[in-house]
């Protein structure tokens, strides 16, 4: 028996996985099937550069739907945990300082499901969350990054 792989994120990451599956099965297939139809009326689909554009478009979007129905199904939602404010965990938000710089990041560790670093979300699997994860406020802590080792200090966790 094999078991799906589990896929740890907040309400609001699954939330914006669902809308993305719901626009994806509501618009975009439809539009895709349409430029498939469309395509397929200019002739001879061997020399049609439009129809194979719309079938790579296709087989993308119906992969995509596959993966977020799957991702959604074995959804692990992360719970607030409220009692443990003091440790960093899946969920919350980390300010730390990377020493000697100085330089203060802030990131919340979620799901590998709705990691975005640009908006400030890291993925549980990455370095710094692996090195941060089970750490409280005060703590320096080494984290070894493709770009090499680096010290950081935890300020805060919210």
């Amino acid at each position: 028996m094999s078991t799906e792989k589990q896929y740890p994120m907040t309400i609001d990451g699954k939330r914006k996985l669902e809308e993305e599956l719901d626009f994806l099965k509501t618009v975009k297939r439809k539009e895709v099937v349409e430029r498939i139809k469309v395509a397929r009326s200019f002739g001879d689909l061997s020399e049609n550069s439009e129809y194979d554009s719309a079938k790579e478009d296709q087989a993308f979007v119906e992969g995509r739907i596959s993966t977020l129905e799957s991702m959604i199904r074995n959804a692990v939602i992360i719970e607030d945990d409220e009692q443990n404010n003091g440790v960093v965990s899946l969920g919350k938000t980390v300010t730390f300082v990377e020493i000697p710089d100085g330089d203060k990041e802030e990131y919340t560790i979620v799901g590998s499901a709705e990691a975005d670093p640009i908006e400030g979300k890291i993925s549980n699997d990455s370095p710094i969350a692996k090195s941060l994860i089970g750490r409280g406020v005060g703590e320096k802590v080494k984290v070894l990054t493709p770009g090499g080792e680096m010290e950081i200090e935890i300020l805060s966790i919210t």
